[in-house]
């Protein structure tokens, strides 16, 4: 699935060296040579996209891999239930794999672990919060998976980790969920800082703010060879909005609605979980989450699992939220829930209460339901079903677009750039973590604010060699691709498979029965059906027409000819063609599936 381009050998000769630059010289040896002293970084996947983070740094032959993420699934390819990095091209080298390094608990940065790890069975080192979250879903998918063994729990405050030949420093960051590290790269030939996410929320309740002395101190460091940096909402112009902002705007709303208030948004934010509580005890009311139908156990962490971690871990009290059936009985205007759902994710509670398929709860249009999240890339369509039905049961909503401080995200934008380049120098920007254009600004204030020497806006696959003084350069290009796991199955992006359901949802399927004789000769009238094409013809005159070429086609074949399946098929698919695109269009190009009956 991921194909190593070819390289041109390495010159050898004094002429063909002296016609190629000082840095550059040696470039694509650190393949075989264990004395190269460059630091090199690559990305399988988290570059001009969000999602599905997975970053690779490769010294003396030995791989750190940073992350391991989901990603978002694309509409076009047609199924799957998530999508992760393909990492063929990394298991041929799995024996210098050192560890997983974790920055935080979000799902596009540790939620391809339970498929990618046991193709590694590598050190998962982390800090007790996404630890936690590891331990119950790999019990949950059942994977030979020993949690004293195979994940190693650092400080969340900061610690310092051995993985020969790297030493990584970590430091707590803000972000919206808890325990964020900011990385430390370090190695002989210099080091990284690999920021994961971050924002610089210094309001937020949950725990300490970013750890400032430690990045103005990196940040300041000459021997900074680069600095690998989130770029997903650089383009953002108002200053960050605080989780206690958000809190104040929740009480708000929560003293004038007339009935329930429903929060939906990210159920690993525990800071925003916190916060609804405290708007809701400030607004005489109870706080509760809504957890889920069923009460057997389910193979994932959810919202009832990320509250019970949050008690675990003092983050929140264990009378701050309760859950809904305690609270049930309460009058409306008691009752403030925190729901799944900010995405309209499929199962998710919100969109179940929008579709009638909870029991025990029903909206009601006294209800007022906020949307405490941005939109994901990608998830419109399935939020603004949401928008819409609840707009139609005659229920009042606040969104992000309509009501302000309503939300605090996760990610910088221009006001906190501004402040991270003030202390942050490197020699080299790698904008990573964003759409093309978000790392584009990103590098670009690193080079104007942060004084960095060089901008490198790769592609996933593009290995970059850093070394001190010296300009950075591509010295390896490996073709990327993403797998997607539907079921129990696993498929590459560019399965046949997928390609047919594409053609399919654009251009319709025609099925045909041939039932011949052994010799190719037709012994009845070929069976038609289609998906996409003629269902709706009432008079069945396309379909007689089909028939009626499909006939003739192969009526016109000579002897040798029939004998060969292969030309009945043809046979079919132009004759079907021919008809298809005199109604349809010229255009029109379905995807053909033929069944032979022996008569």
């Amino acid at each position: 699935m991921v194909k190593v381009k070819e390289k041109k050998s390495v010159p050898e000769t004094d002429a063909e060296l002296n016609n190629i630059p000082a840095h550059i010289k040696g470039m694509n040896r650190h393949e075989n040579d264990k004395n190269d002293e460059k630091l090199y970084f690559m990305a399988l996947g988290g570059l001009e996209h969000v999602g599905q983070n997975m970053y690779l740094y490769k010294y003396h032959g030995k791989y750190l891999v940073v992350d391991c993420g989901m990603g978002f699934l694309e509409e076009e390819i047609g199924a799957g239930d998530v999508q992760y990095c393909d990492t063929t091209w990394l298991e041929k080298r799995k024996k210098d794999v050192v560890g997983f390094v974790i920055t935080h608990g979000h799902e596009d940065h540790i939620g391809a672990l339970k498929y990618i790890w046991p193709k590694f069975r590598k050190p998962i080192y982390c800090t007790r919060f996404p630890a936690e979250i590891l331990r119950q879903t790999f019990t949950g998918v059942e994977i030979d998976f020993n949690p004293e063994k195979d994940i190693v729990v650092f400080d969340h405050h900061g610690a310092t980790l051995n993985l020969d030949p790297f030493q990584v420093e970590t430091f707590h960051v803000s972000h919206s969920v808890p325990e964020a590290q900011m990385l430390i790269i370090k190695t002989p030939a210099g080091k990284v800082l690999h920021t994961g996410d971050w924002t610089f929320n210094d309001d937020n309740p949950i725990e300490s703010q970013t750890d400032y002395v430690r990045l103005r101190e990196i940040g300041s460091d000459p021997k900074l060879l680069a600095c690998a940096c989130d770029s997903t909402s650089a383009s953002r112009q108002e200053p960050q909005t605080t989780e206690i902002q958000v809190r104040e705007t929740l009480t708000e709303i929560m003293k004038n609605a007339p009935g329930r208030v429903l929060v939906t948004g990210y159920s690993r934010s525990i800071a925003r979980m916190k916060m609804f509580a405290e708007a809701a005890r400030a607004a005489g009311r109870i706080a509760a989450i809504k957890e889920r139908s069923n009460p057997n156990p389910v193979p994932y962490v959810g919202l009832p699992e990320f509250r019970e971690m949050g008690i675990e871990f003092g983050y929140l009290n264990a009378d701050d939220v309760y859950l809904y059936n305690d609270i049930k009985d309460l009058p409306a205007e008691k009752q403030a829930i925190f729901l799944t759902g900010s995405q309209g994710e499929q199962y998710a509670m919100l969109t179940r209460l929008c579709r009638g398929h909870v029991k025990e709860m029903k909206l009601q249009p006294t209800d007022t339901v906020l949307f405490s999240a941005i939109i994901i890339p990608g998830r419109e369509q399935d939020v603004s079903y949401l928008y819409n039905k609840l707009a139609r049961m005659g229920i009042k909503t606040h969104t992000i677009y309509d009501t302000d401080h309503l939300h605090a995200s996760g990610h910088a934008g221009r006001p906190e750039y501004e402040r991270f380049y003030d202390m942050v120098h490197p020699q080299v920007s790698i904008p990573m973590h964003g759409d093309y254009i978000n790392e584009m600004l990103n590098g670009k204030m690193a080079m104007e604010r942060g004084g960095a020497k060089h901008m490198m806006v790769v592609h996933n696959g593009e290995m970059i060699a850093l070394s001190d003084g010296e300009a950075p350069y591509i010295a390896e290009t490996i073709e990327t691709s993403f797998v997607v796991m539907e079921g129990e199955t696993e498929r590459s992006a560019d399965d046949q498979v997928y390609k047919n359901r594409k053609k399919i949802a654009t251009n319709g399927a025609v099925f045909v029965t041939l039932p011949v004789d052994k010799r190719g000769f037709l012994k009845g009238t070929p069976e038609v059906s289609s998906a996409g094409i003629f269902e709706t013809d009432d008079t069945g005159f396309m379909k007689r027409q089909i028939q009626i070429e499909i006939t003739r086609a192969i009526d016109n074949l000579t002897k040798t000819e029939r004998k060969d399946k292969n030309n009945l098929i043809r046979a079919v698919q132009t004759a079907s063609n021919k008809v298809i695109r005199a109604s349809l269009g010229a255009d029109k190009k379905p995807q053909y599936s033929v069944h032979f009956v022996q008569k």
